[in-house]
């Protein structure tokens, strides 16, 4: 029990660490498209890179891979499916627009969790749900309606988000390791990545740039990429192999407070009273099921020194 409780412990902790780092993620595909990547390209380039540099990694476990029943490659393509989809709807809306939209996640993934598995949605969990919407909301501005999608960047990420609760639920019920899922996540990620970029620059009249573009983002991506991307991505993936879908996205929803602040810092999106209450009880609810958590966990440990007699 006390194994359990530490590693679910330690996915949540995984899960807040995967927002805060997702929340920066629109900052490097605002600086590929400025470096002169048109449309679907920055999304490419930002998920080919961890795809290649992992590629060691894959050769290591390759039977891993040989073996994987079809289920995890079908749960592979939606993970892959899921960012990009993800990825791109940065290029094409607002940021909160893209966060508000896609983390609607954790509705959809208590939703499957109580129909597929028959988990309870437990009073702190709907305080969360509760807390993370009225947060959203509040950004948005309930003023102005229900947040629907209103252009293909909206769609792209209320989409992927479907997705990713779809492939989190599939994680979670599948018998394959976290390490496995995560280097899998990579190279659907690029793989996913190329069939968008070769349907869009196939259906269409745009131009590919120079090789010198490609190669002018690569001294800073490659790092970046090291440092950020890939320890994200596998800590993103361990949180929903441990975690009820619906928890791992009320978790990573910190992202949206994130991206939010550092949308309004380095943008012209606004941020003011409305928006910093909202990041508020986003963060809230993101915090306090593993804040009970480790409280608790605290006081089993205590339970235990006290009654220890040598």
């Amino acid at each position: 029990m006390l194994n359990r409780f530490s590693t679910q412990t330690w996915a949540k902790l995984a899960s807040l660490y995967a927002g805060l780092a997702y929340g920066l993620y629109w900052i490097p595909l605002r600086a590929l498209e400025d470096a002169g990547l048109p449309e679907v390209l920055p999304a490419l380039m930002f998920n080919l890179v961890p795809m290649v540099l992992v590629l060691p990694l894959i050769a290591w476990r390759w039977r891993n891979f040989v073996r994987a029943p079809l289920s995890f490659h079908v749960t592979g393509v939606l993970l892959g499916l899921s960012i990009v989809t993800y990825t791109n709807a940065f290029l094409y809306t607002d940021v909160v627009h893209v966060l508000i939209l896609f983390y609607l996640t954790p509705i959809w993934g208590f939703l499957l969790a109580r129909i597929v598995l028959g988990e309870l949605i437990t009073p702190i969990r709907r305080l969360s749900i509760l807390l993370g919407i009225g947060g959203m909301l509040t950004i948005f501005g309930i003023d102005s309606g229900i947040p629907l999608p209103g252009n293909v960047g909206d769609w792209l990420a209320l989409t992927g988000g479907i997705l990713w609760a779809i492939a989190s639920l599939r994680m979670l019920m599948g018998e394959q390791s976290p390490v496995d899922y995560a280097l899998w996540f990579f190279q659907w990620n690029g793989i996913a990545a190329i069939a968008v970029t070769l349907f869009f620059f196939g259906h269409g009249d745009a131009v590919l740039p120079d090789l010198d573009v490609f190669t002018g983002v690569l001294p800073w991506l490659i790092p970046l990429a090291l440092v950020l991307i890939i320890p994200a991505g596998f800590a993103v993936i361990y949180g929903p192999t441990q975690l009820n879908p619906g928890i791992a996205g009320i978790l990573f929803m910190v992202e949206i407070g994130v991206g939010t602040i550092t949308a309004s810092v380095l943008t012209d999106e606004p941020f003011g009273w409305r928006e910093l209450l909202g990041v508020l009880m986003i963060t809230s609810a993101a915090l306090i099921e593993p804040l009970r958590d480790l409280y608790q966990h605290r006081l089993t440990r205590n339970e235990s020194e006290f009654f220890d007699v040598d």
